[in-house]
């Protein structure tokens, strides 16, 4: 399947940034680790659930950056000697892109579940008239 790109079309201009954006997105969560669930709880509003068994809270972070919502999870590495290790203590990054009007509306911890809530909010729009300036 060739790849799509949004410089390709004459009508959308200006989305490189947002290309670059989809690829380094798609690339830092190819490992499916954590496994996460999206459910739509009203008409405007998500959530993002992420099973992170294992994870204390002071192990986790969330943080909205322009429009992409990064949460990452760091473990102290355990000196212990495993004769079976099957829960994993690994460091992960899942990152989402946020539409225009999506908001973090919270988040909350609890039974290794991280709860990321959003919500739909409205936009503005608004109508710019460009002045026509002649060079002759």
């Amino acid at each position: 399947m060739p790849k799509i790109s949004f410089s390709a079309h004459p009508y959308l201009l200006g989305f490189e940034a947002l290309e670059r954006m989809l690829e380094s997105t798609s690339k830092s969560n190819n490992d499916g680790y954590p496994p996460y669930n999206i459910e739509q709880v009203r008409d405007d509003a998500f959530r993002i659930s992420l099973a992170v068994a294992g994870f204390a809270l002071s192990d986790l972070s969330v943080v909205v950056e322009g429009p992409q919502l990064i949460i990452c999870g760091e473990q102290e590495q355990s000196d212990s000697e495993f004769l079976h290790q099957g829960i994993s203590a690994r460091q992960f990054r899942r990152v989402f892109v946020l539409a225009d009007g999506i908001e973090v509306s919270g988040s909350n911890f609890e039974n290794g579940l991280l709860r990321i809530d959003l919500k739909r909010v409205e936009l503005e729009e608004y109508v710019q008239q460009i002045e026509i300036t002649s060079n002759g």
